[in-house]
């Protein structure tokens, strides 16, 4: 490895180990529900498929949708990415624009065993809790009303480690070991509409939930290189299961007293008294078929089960079942192609439809995308990978709220070989 690749590998691995993912993202009031909004474990090249990735292997980026695709990874792969977003928030009288960007996932992987045994460790966001909701509740025996404020930050972390084993040239089954951490903080600020007070009081209550504990996904995967009697025709079958994960959650409250300058007097109601939360199981196919090194389409299908969902408190809200379906393919018109880059770029796109495992003014919540991407090659087996997805969110008659957003995902992957033992001094 030359010294150049040797310090930049370096200087992502220690931002690998220190940094600290915030799990940031735009303001939406989709993401006061549960855990907050989930970021899934789509890769940028993923994305640009619509997030398609159970099945489809690739052998110059990582697959963090089932781990026992890892064993297709002949080097090392190192992999950042990053996510710009804006949102257009309306309700039945008003709308809101807002956006973000931030580190989206660090992921590296590497062969144990060429072709028989990988790894992968990364560092990614799990949710994202972002919201910000204004309205007014009376007070009982009065004319007088209060304004209210709450609000939401934070979210889940995932730190994860994962291994693929091939037990046949056709099948390979992966497991995948996840500890959660971070925290999720909400406020509520109320204000008296009118008063004769001289400085202005408001109450503030302010709750912390703090996560830690781990979760497990097992993965299996079908390969045949040879189909319809052609051998340069693959299909690919995988299925991942998620186990439900009961998480060690610390609940702190307080009630503060603020006005102009800040807090002026705070009150601890509950100290950090331990709970539980579970994240119920969830369970996901996918199938593709493809030509090697030149085109695949492939359908992803996830089922998730909410209704076993609990919160610190054992409640279960409103948790339901839901979905998600996508459906993507990829296409590099010639990837040794020396004259023209344009043929050794891959081109890919894919739409998605999928509807959370909860209700909005007792209805569904359907969300509807379409993704495009790139992977520009770069050097001699790296790339810079680009996607973009055009979505929509709810519906003004059903959920009373509708959200359109515009996301774009850029990432960079880095492919070397590593731990080769030396033949010549």
């Amino acid at each position: 490895m030359s010294a150049y690749k040797y310090s930049l590998c370096c200087a992502l691995l220690a931002l690998f180990f220190c940094f600290e993912s915030k799990g940031q993202a735009a303001k939406s009031p989709f993401s006061s529900f549960g855990l907050g909004e989930p970021y899934g474990n789509a890769l940028v090249h993923n994305q640009g498929m619509a997030g398609v990735g159970i099945s489809n292997y690739d052998y110059l980026h990582l697959n963090n949708k089932n781990p026992a695709l890892l064993v297709f990874n002949r080097v090392t792969v190192f992999q950042a990415g990053f996510i710009g977003e804006q949102r257009t928030i309306k309700g039945a009288s008003a709308s809101e624009k807002t956006g973000s960007g931030n580190l989206n996932y660090l992921a590296l992987g590497f062969p144990a065993k060429r072709g028989k045994w990988a790894m992968g460790l990364g560092l990614m966001p799990y949710s994202s809790v972002n919201y910000r909701l204004n309205y007014s509740s009376p007070i009982e025996n009065s004319t007088n009303t209060l304004d209210v404020v709450e609000t939401g930050t934070g979210g889940i972390n995932q730190l994860y480690w994962s291994n693929g084993v091939s037990l046949h040239p056709n099948i390979s089954v992966g497991l995948k070991s996840t500890y959660y951490f971070s925290a999720i903080v909400n406020e509520y600020l109320t204000n008296l509409n009118e008063t004769s007070q001289l400085i202005p009081y408001s109450t503030n209550i302010y709750d912390r939930q703090s996560f830690t504990g781990f979760g497990f996904s097992g993965g299996i995967s079908f390969h045949k290189d040879s189909l319809f009697r052609k051998k340069d025709m693959q299909i690919n079958v995988g299925l991942v299961y998620d186990f439900k994960a009961d998480i060690r959650t610390k609940f702190y409250e307080r009630i503060e007293r603020r006005n102009a300058a800040g807090i002026t007097d705070s009150t601890t109601l509950i100290n950090n008294i331990p709970g539980t939360t579970t994240i119920p199981q969830a369970i996901s196919g996918g199938i593709s078929i493809g030509k090697k090194l030149q085109w695949l389409v492939g359908v992803d299908f996830t089922y998730l089960d909410y209704s076993q969902y609990k919160d610190f408190n054992g409640a279960t809200g409103a948790g339901t079942s839901g979905y998600e379906f996508a459906v993507g393919g990829k296409i590099t018109p010639d990837a040794g192609s020396v004259s023209n880059y344009l043929k050794r770029v891959t081109y890919r796109t894919g739409v998605s439809l999928s509807e959370a495992p909860y209700l909005i003014n007792g209805n569904k919540l359907r969300d509807f995308g379409i993704n495009f991407g790139l992977s520009l090659p770069v050097s001699r087996i790296s790339s810079v990978d680009l996607a973009l997805k055009v979505g929509k969110r709810g519906d003004l008659q059903t959920n009373t709220v509708e959200e359109n957003y515009i996301k774009l995902y850029f990432g960079v992957t880095f492919n070397d070989q590593w731990f080769i033992k030396r033949r010549f001094d």
